[in-house]
């Protein structure tokens, strides 16, 4: 029987590490294993709440300070941690905090990248949300920088520790289903909006300071009604990365994981074109990534989202099963690894694997890892070194949408699509006037 579970329930159930990954640093810079942490959060609220109560579930971090833009979205962590300072704003906590080990960083997307390097220039540990930058270019510098400084890293992609996912990990890697040569995978999430962006100019809450929520974004009029701040953001252009941002860092993971990808070759997007504002809907991204050892070839990896669904070709394999609405399909020389979103892996046709006996890696703890790491014990599995790569890959989907029926030809080394300087245009991007960062 499949066991299905949300994503709200797997961060309450589970735990950290993922599968063999051939990216982590073994001597990096840590606090001594009888350490507290003194610990910061970006973010008050929301996504940054269930992290900074996911994090303070050791009993060796101890959260002194708090940036939330937004007053009043800061009485819940007022409430849960009474001792903790809070600011409104992140730039202030900087200054003012000195003995901070670590932080973790949970705003919007289009601010991931200016608070991160911020926090490892100070020397700062950090648990960084997904995905994990805005462009591949702050992706890419986020990485550096932490190698460099021999940082703790980990991206929040808690999802990655789950059980079924270390499961698919495991039963890839261990040849289940032969080579693989495609992976489908889609979400029903709808973070795009094909309106145009409303032609009115509405008054700032007085609890919120717009300058410092538009960070590194260009200036613009406020609007409310939920339409930025504060869930919103994640279907427009400059804040956040649509459904694939949102959700193509949590169910690739294992694709990336299981099958050791690095750089695609190639992107080309068939549909799902942003407006001049905000992110398409029903996406459909085809890269083709170079082989492996545990893939043909060549690999292609479709990625569907919103209404977009795979081909009637691909869902025959799971037969008159409903397809799930997030997930993935594995299609392998020996068979089919059909993989709904945080619920057990099933192998196709099931009359061949009915004796199949199927890895048991469990669980551990994504937020609780982190914090031993920072303390000297164990290391991340989701560390820059392995995130930035699955965010650079991710966002090169995103960024492919604007340009759809092209195919972009994709120079990883050079950080640069070498067939189209239009594409070339969206890899970076750049920071309002006082708000630079250097490295970014």
């Amino acid at each position: 029987m499949t066991t299905k579970l949300t994503r709200r329930s797997a961060l309450k159930s589970m735990a950290a590490v993922g599968i063999g990954l051939p990216f982590v640093f073994s001597d990096m810079a840590k606090a001594g294993p009888n350490e507290t942490l003194n610990h910061a959060s970006f973010g008050g609220n929301g996504m940054a709440l269930a992290d900074i109560r996911s994090l303070a579930r050791s009993k060796h971090l101890r959260l002194v300070a708090v940036a939330e833009v937004d007053t009043a979205r800061q009485a819940q962590v007022r409430k849960d941690f009474p001792n903790a300072r809070i600011y409104q704003d992140w730039r202030e906590l900087l200054d003012k905090e000195k003995n901070l080990n670590s932080a973790n960083i949970s705003t919007p997307d289009h601010m991931h990248a200016p608070i991160t390097m911020r926090c490892m220039q100070a020397g700062i540990h950090v648990y960084t949300q997904k995905p994990l930058t805005q462009t591949i270019f702050e992706a890419r510098q986020l990485t550096r920088v932490a190698r460099e400084r021999r940082l703790v890293t980990q991206m929040g992609i808690q999802i990655h520790s789950h059980e079924v996912h270390r499961t698919v990990v495991a039963m890839i890697q261990g040849g289940a289903i032969g080579k693989v040569r495609e992976v489908h995978s889609w979400s029903d999430k709808q973070w795009g909006d094909r309106a145009a962006r409303p032609n009115r100019k509405d008054p700032v809450p007085a609890s919120l300071n717009w300058d410092w929520w538009l960070g590194v974004a260009a200036e613009r009029d406020f609007l409310g009604g939920g339409y930025y701040h504060p869930g919103n953001w994640r279907k427009r252009l400059d804040f956040g990365t649509g459904t694939f941002g949102d959700m193509g860092c949590h169910i690739l993971d294992p694709v990336f994981t299981s099958l050791s990808l690095t750089a695609p070759i190639s992107v080309r997007a068939e549909q799902g074109a942003p407006n001049a504002h905000n992110w398409g809907l029903d996406c459909i991204v085809r890269y083709t990534f170079p082989g492996t050892n545990v893939t043909t070839d060549r690999l292609t990896l479709t990625w569907y989202d919103g209404a977009a669904r795979p081909p009637a070709a691909v869902r025959e394999h799971i037969g008159r099963r409903t397809l799930s609405g997030q997930g993935s399909m594995y299609i392998g020389t020996d068979g089919v690894l059909y993989s709904p979103y945080i619920a057990a892996p099933i192998l196709l046709p099931e009359e061949k694997f009915r004796d199949y006996r199927r890895p048991t890696p469990g669980a551990q703890d994504h937020y609780l890892q982190f914090v031993e790491a920072v303390r000297g014990n164990g290391r991340t599995t989701t560390p820059f070194d392995f995130s930035g790569n699955l965010t650079e890959g991710v966002l090169l989907g995103c960024l492919a949408t604007r340009f759809v029926k092209t195919e972009l030809q994709w120079d990883a080394a050079k950080l640069q699509i070498t067939n189209n300087k239009d594409a070339n245009e969206h890899v970076r991007r750049r920071y309002r006037k006082r708000w630079e960062v250097n490295g970014l």
